[in-house]
């Protein structure tokens, strides 16, 4: 069976640590879950003797209403990492081109479906930032190229003029763009910094977004993606059960859509944690990279069991030492509420 690498895993924590644990290795929203959006998936329950929408019509006429794209251009799934898979497997590249270090999931699909995965190495010298030199990996034997922006784990955005010049070379050579911009809504730049705006231009151009990490309802399980290529809609949709995402999952988008202000507060929350936290942990001897999303990526030089060191104290981290391009002493947390972040500290403060 595939071993489980990403953040979140509190039951197998719980093995380790008899009491309450306060969870940093999944990169959810501080404030939490909406009222208004439990309430909904709550009552969604009741209808549960009946099939949920397969086309999930509502939330997807909503969904569009919101990005501002047709309704016809956005499919929602289970969750973003559903419609990875969905993607290697309609597509089935031969070459498909992934950053590294990144969201491990874009080569675990490559991989299943058979493709081969390139890397282009980004590299702590430079802060792991994506620069022009992805330029000339993107050539003619790939068929599809994946971004992730704020990248995971590094909290790094890809630039606006970076970013159109890759969608300029995609275009330009035939390669499928697929653009990861789940955490969009919790960095400095929020929704204003995503793409929506040039997948009329570029059919090549396919947006992955979830309600997961802004409205923390990773349980739910509920993501979307946006092309204007419709053909290609048809294919994912082909590549996937009928009810993909249950009645409680599109009662809970529904109601998401109507709290736009939840990730516009948590990313002034996130903001000041985020520089407190930078300093707190710089001044620990560790060595902080910059991010502009709701986590962090830090590493202490040598030390290769802090995420254990951790657990004995109730405080669950990720470790990143399956992402290819980082080693055994690099980590990530998230940002949390004060209370929660200064109890990080104190317990670093004890285990170094």
């Amino acid at each position: 069976m595939k071993a489980y690498t990403h953040g979140g895993d509190i039951l197998t924590a719980k093995m380790g640590f008899q009491g309450e644990i306060v969870d940093f290795s999944a990169n959810l929203n501080p404030l939490g879950m909406p009222e208004s959006v439990r309430r909904a998936a709550a009552a969604a329950v009741k209808g549960a003797v009946h099939y949920p929408d397969p086309l999930c019509r509502v939330l997807t006429e909503g969904i569009a209403r919101r990005d501002g794209v047709e309704r016809e251009w956005v499919l929602c799934g289970n969750g973003a990492a559903d419609l990875i898979f969905r993607l290697a497997f309609a597509l089935r590249p031969k070459r498909a081109l992934v950053t590294a270090p990144t969201f491990s999931e874009y080569q675990e699909a490559m991989e299943a479906a058979g493709s081969e995965v390139v890397y282009h190495r980004l590299t702590p010298d430079n802060d792991f930032n994506l620069t022009d030199a992805v330029l000339e990996d993107l050539d003619g034997r790939l068929e599809m190229a994946f971004f992730c922006t704020p990248n995971n784990p590094t909290g790094q955005p890809i630039a606006r003029g970076l970013m159109e010049r890759i969608l300029e070379r995609c275009a330009g050579r035939g390669i499928r763009l697929v653009v990861d911009e789940c955490f969009l809504a919790l960095s400095d730049s929020g929704e204003s910094g995503g793409l929506a705006g040039y997948v009329k231009s570029y059919p090549n151009l396919l947006l992955l977004r979830a309600f997961t990490k802004c409205y923390a309802m990773p349980g739910l399980r509920l993501g979307y993606c946006i092309t204007s290529d419709t053909g290609l809609l048809d294919r994912l949709s082909r590549c996937a059960q009928p009810w993909s995402v249950s009645a409680p999952a599109q009662a809970a988008g529904v109601a998401a859509l109507q709290e736009p202000l939840h990730p516009l507060l948590a990313r002034q929350l996130i903001e000041v944690e985020r520089r407190w936290l930078t300093g707190e942990l710089t001044g620990l001897g560790l060595r902080v990279f910059p991010s502009a999303a709701n986590y962090l990526l830090f590493q202490r030089a040598g030390v290769t069991d802090l995420r254990e060191r951790l657990l004995k104290r109730g405080i669950l981290i990720r470790s990143c030492a399956n992402y290819v391009g980082l080693t055994e002493d690099y980590y990530r947390i998230a940002i949390r509420l004060r209370g929660e972040n200064e109890r990080l500290v104190r317990a670093l403060k004890e285990v170094l």
